[in-house]
């Protein structure tokens, strides 16, 4: 590994940067064309900055029904999602869905996360339910100068979207290590790198681990690479 602090040598790697600094935007038609605001979750900081404004927010998730749920209220606001959203019961919170995924983590009985829903019915989507504005349209079939476009070439006009579209891995780093030069998702077994047998990668998502990117899937997985490479150095 090169740096600046000089060049390093090591018989195992392991990779863990996470996914938070490779916001993903979908390419749809026409986003070149669209002469509104185009702001990913992670640039997004108040609902204020909407007032008065007409706002598409694009997403399934916890983060586009939260947003959703702030600017509808100073907005004009349109959900829109790829396919019908998934709410948890209301009495899911953060205790319910920390044993789920260390059970799930854990190898135990049941489904993980996932399997409960997409969305936590936290106080703010709660109070959007009963203001009426937790529905989702499907998703437009383009962008146009002033808005967008739905399937049945109706066109909606908007001043702002918000793609609350995710994130993914940047493995530009691992690059050299890579056969192809292959970015993002890689083949791993457990989390070691089918095609480089020194590389390891945490945290990335459900192919480093069950819950991998979470607080206690991380933890799990830290600790089993961890095992795994000593082993190795151990019988090397």
């Amino acid at each position: 590994m090169e740096s600046e602090a000089g060049t390093w040598l090591a018989r195992y790697v392991i990779s863990a940067t996470g996914t938070w600094e490779c916001p993903y935007v979908p390419d749809v038609p026409g986003r070149e064309a669209f002469a509104g605001r185009q702001l990913h979750t992670v640039d997004y900081t108040s609902p204020q900055d909407f007032r008065g404004q007409r706002v598409v927010v694009v997403g399934g998730g916890n983060s586009a029904a939260q947003i959703l749920a702030e600017v509808s209220r100073v907005a004009e606001a349109t959900w829109v999602t790829m396919r019908p959203p998934r709410f948890m019961p209301d009495d899911v919170d953060g205790r319910v869905l920390f044993g789920v995924a260390t059970r799930a983590a854990g190898g135990g009985a049941g489904g993980g996360v996932s399997d409960l829903g997409d969305i936590v019915m936290v106080p703010t989507v709660r109070d959007a339910r009963e203001r009426g504005v937790l529905h989702a349209r499907p998703m437009f079939v383009r962008l146009t100068a002033h808005g967008v476009r739905w399937a049945d070439g109706a066109e909606q006009s908007c001043d702002a979207v918000i793609w609350c579209t995710g994130f993914r891995p940047n493995l530009t780093h691992l690059a050299p290590l890579l056969p192809g030069g292959r970015h993002g998702e890689v083949e791993t077994e457990g989390t070691r790198s089918v095609d480089e047998s020194r590389l390891y990668l945490l945290g990335y998502g459900d192919w480093t681990g069950p819950a991998s990117a979470t607080l206690v899937g991380a933890g799990r997985t830290a600790k089993a690479t961890v095992a795994d490479i000593a082993t190795r150095i151990r019988e090397s």
